[in-house]
């Protein structure tokens, strides 16, 4: 893997809901890395492709939005915000991070947001046959893949900690 002047390229990656944004602009702040949401990213630049009638939401276009991170990934020291992973370069990532949430509770955050019922329902279905972890398994070397639980706040505050310790880590071995 090419060195990362800026330090490591980190993806925190789920179902929506899981707490991913929360959690990756937390992480940036502690570690002084920069955050990328690539959902904010998308609106910013205008990186869509069409509509989704079905889920009432822009159709995100993968290909721009790889062409707009190429410098930012390449110079490292960057935590990537995404619900999807698969269509990101494998060679962007040390490490990447799944979120999962149990059904309850993701379906009482995505209610609380007011997503409609079909995008709910269809949200939750990911989550019950992990279906971002199976991407990330799939799109990724298996040893970089991390599912972590994002449940309770005690949950997320050990995650923090978790991912802090292993940039900390990196720096010391790079």
């Amino acid at each position: 893997m090419a060195a990362r002047p800026r330090g490591p390229n980190i993806l925190i990656t789920g179902t929506p809901g899981t707490g991913k944004s929360t959690l990756a602009s937390e992480l940036a702040q502690r570690t002084a890395l920069n955050y990328v949401g690539v959902g904010n990213l998308a609106k910013e630049q205008e990186l869509f492709e069409g509509w989704d009638e079905t889920y009432q939401c822009p159709i995100l276009d993968e290909d721009r939005v790889i062409d707009e991170l190429e410098d930012t990934m390449s110079e490292g020291g960057n935590i990537v915000d995404y619900h999807s992973c698969d269509f990101f370069p494998e060679r962007w990532f040390d490490i990447v991070f799944v979120l999962r949430t149990d059904n309850k509770t993701l379906y009482e955050r995505l209610e609380k947001r007011g997503y409609s019922s079909k995008k709910l329902e269809d949200n939750v279905q990911c989550e019950i046959f992990q279906t971002i972890l199976d991407e990330a398994r799939e799109a990724y070397k298996s040893e970089i893949v991390h599912e972590l639980q994002s449940n309770t706040p005690e949950e997320m505050e050990d995650n923090l900690d978790k991912m802090a310790l292993w940039i900390e880590d990196w720096r010391a071995s790079h």
